[in-house]
């Protein structure tokens, strides 16, 4: 394995294992380092070069062909293909682990309302973030380049999607084995040469904002439904 392949961080471990923080997803690496809880990512240390299982990659393989295959039905206008897209990355991906993840302590001081407003939100906005980087690759092939075991059950998987111009992009998908079903629950996309844990990057920023409204349940909702319009007004129509 390469170098690069071979070096899987601890990122962020303290974090995820504080007191206060109930969350059980543990941060993947991650190269972009944007704020100063991300620019902890750079004192990382070697994992294990273990493969992953067979089966990790093979179920990584198949759902995320079918991910961007859906992306590519034209017979589906924009708003089928779209439900179609999030019907199977809702299936792929534990969206609401991950949306804990990226509150850290507040997913614990959120009311029950407030934490499912929240995590609604934030599920219509990754959703709106995966279809709009995929987009470009529909209809390509997902090829899985290798894998990394950071534990038993925790396990990254290395994938590129190749185009025929030569614009490949590499994807890195962390899957957890969770009563024997395997379920992705961050997915990083090389975005201009900087690779982006979509979990990491939001958690890093969403902490800020509610570090600074007292942690304002609606500011941070506010936030991400502006940030949702966003991609939608530059939807493929």
């Amino acid at each position: 394995m390469s170098q690069r392949c071979t070096k899987i961080s601890q990122i962020l471990t303290n974090l995820t294992n504080s007191d206060e923080d109930t969350t059980e997803i543990r941060s993947p690496p991650v190269k972009r380092l944007v704020t100063p809880a991300i620019a902890l990512a750079a004192l990382s240390a070697l994992a294990l070069p273990a493969f992953a299982d067979a089966k990790t990659e093979a179920y990584v393989q198949k759902n995320a062909s079918e991910v961007l295959a859906s992306l590519n039905d034209p017979s589906l206008n924009a708003d089928e293909r779209t439900a179609k897209f999030n019907a199977y990355m809702d299936e792929f991906t534990d969206m609401k682990a991950v949306a804990n993840f990226a509150i850290g302590k507040y997913a614990r001081r959120f009311t029950e309302s407030e934490l499912a407003a929240y995590q609604k939100v934030f599920r219509e906005y990754a959703l709106a973030v995966y279809e709009h980087e995929l987009d470009a690759y529909r209809g390509e092939a997902v090829v899985v380049k290798d894998s990394v075991d950071r534990s038993d059950t925790d396990s990254i998987v290395n994938t590129v999607i190749r185009r025929d111009d030569g614009k490949d992009m590499d994807v890195r998908w962390r899957v957890l084995l969770r009563d024997g079903q395997y379920q992705v629950v961050d997915v990083a996309l090389n975005l201009d040469g900087n690779l982006i844990w979509l979990g990491i990057e939001q958690r890093a920023q969403f902490l800020a904002l509610l570090d600074r409204t007292n942690g304002s349940a609606q500011a941070l909702i506010d936030k991400i439904e502006s940030m949702k319009q966003k991609l939608e007004n530059e939807k493929r129509t």
